[in-house]
């Protein structure tokens, strides 16, 4: 099939590698010219395992093409997907500028038959929106052209995202008309084979669907770390509490791990575009409110014990810090932990070396050159001379360190674990003052 798709962001460019990696002719326009050449050249704007592979693989054999060009890019596709972002709006709500702007760009150029898919997750309503600004757009040209616009939510983790559109857990289509779903159901074909993935519903459902999926997932990470809090005020051990209730079918090992709170380009945003959307409709989101109060007031949390471990006395200290991004397999820092950390490190006059396996430029981009800021080429190097060790991304190599060499490195043998990677116990013994999540009863010797 020929497939325009807009946005070569996250979604985009993920959509169009593996789109293209099963025989379509796919076209990716986006109005970022610099992002363009830089495509076209053959390196990406963002990091993703294996993508960078199969973009380049793709453009080769001529199955992936990119443009800035809107005529030709509504020309290429009978699907036109939109994978623009949606980033809040002042009040939390998705800001819907760069979705509408496509949908009068297809609007202004299309003359033919097209069906044009929203794959950006966007509120409940905007496939409406989208289909009233195509059909304004084509009367102000005096044409009669027939399209349809369908609902088709994405579900990629961030560093499995070319194996969750590979191997999807489900495929979701929201489509008023069997003729749409049908073909949505013929391009998902390849990913489809070993059971039926597809589930059709109305447009509506369908847009609700993705909002209520990472608004689900947030809900569990913020519930563990409401938990995690109780644990550490009651004397008890968070991490046996998740295997207890993990052991129970009916709520499962997944999505329950304490931590430092949830970022990304998802959850945050999602849940409280969600909780717009409640407010909007008449209804008063309660458990959506503290599940983004929870979240937020969980990335204070290992300041508040590093703060609290030194006494108030940060200034002139140094911390190693190691994780940037959001989660481990990526480069995006929006709304992560890291950064609410440092910032607040910074304001008390500390200094922070920190070292991400594939973070750094992207934290250059963000803070620049400042002296209080070190980016390290290596975890070893984050550690020399600093006053305490914070573990904020759970990177695998973070997993197992030399410990007797982690010790010398620091000036004082303490560990801030944000992610519960290590054994307390074990810490404790090789002489380090631990503090987990949830888990400051084992410490309390030192607290």
């Amino acid at each position: 099939m020929k497939v325009t798709i807009y946005g070569c962001g996250y979604v985009g460019l993920v959509g169009a590698a593996c789109l293209a990696e099963v025989g379509n002719d796919v076209l990716c326009m986006d109005v970022d010219a610099r992002k363009i050449e830089t495509l076209k050249r053959g390196d990406l704007p963002i990091y993703e395992p294996g993508l960078e592979d199969l973009v380049r693989k793709n453009t080769r054999a001529g199955r992936l093409s990119f443009t800035g060009d809107a005529r030709a890019a509504v020309a290429h596709g009978l699907l036109q997907f939109i994978a623009v972002g949606t980033p809040p709006d002042e009040d939390g709500s998705a800001d819907l500028r760069h979705v509408l702007a496509v949908a009068r760009s297809i609007g202004e150029h299309m003359n033919e038959y097209r069906i044009i898919v929203d794959k950006s997750t966007v509120p409940v309503g905007t496939a409406d929106k989208v289909r009233e600004i195509i059909s304004g757009q084509i009367k102000q040209r005096g044409a009669q052209i027939e399209f349809d616009v369908v609902s088709n939510p994405e579900f990629l983790k961030e560093g499995a995202a070319i194996e969750d559109f590979m191997k999807p857990d489900r495929i979701i289509i929201g489509a008023d008309q069997t003729r749409t779903a049908d073909t949505l159901r013929a391009l998902y074909a390849p990913f489809n084979r070993n059971h039926e993935r597809v589930m059709v519903m109305d447009v509506r459902s369908a847009e609700l669907t993705k909002y209520a999926a990472n608004a689900m997932l947030a809900t569990k990470i913020s519930f563990m770390n409401e938990l995690a809090n109780i644990a550490e005020r009651v004397g008890a051990d968070i991490e046996q509490v998740r295997l207890g209730i993990g052991s129970d079918p009916r709520i499962g090992y997944h999505f329950i791990y304490p931590g430092c709170g949830y970022g990304g380009s998802c959850f945050p945003k999602d849940v409280q575009a969600l909780e717009q959307t409640a407010k909007q409709s008449g209804h008063e989101p309660h458990l959506l409110h503290a599940v983004e109060t929870v979240n937020r007031q969980q990335k204070q949390v290992l300041f508040t014990k590093i703060n609290h471990h030194f006494k108030g006395a940060l200034k002139g200290k140094t911390f190693a810090l190691w994780g940037l991004a959001f989660k481990p397999n990526t480069d995006d820092m929006r709304d992560a932990p890291s950064r609410v950390l440092m910032e607040r490190l910074w304001e008390q006059g500390a200094r922070v070396q920190a070292y991400d396996p594939v973070a750094m430029n992207e934290a250059r981009r963000i803070y620049g050159e400042r002296p209080d800021l070190i980016l390290c080429d290596s975890a070893e190097a984050a550690t020399r001379g600093a006053d305490a060790l914070v573990v904020v991304t759970e990177w695998r190599e973070f997993r197992s360190p030399d410990f007797a060499r982690l010790k010398a490195a620091l000036t004082h043998p303490v560990i801030f674990d944000g992610r519960n990677l290590y054994d307390p116990a074990q810490l404790q013994q090789a002489g380090f003052i631990y503090y987990g999540i949830g888990r400051t009863h084992l410490n309390a010797q030192h607290t």
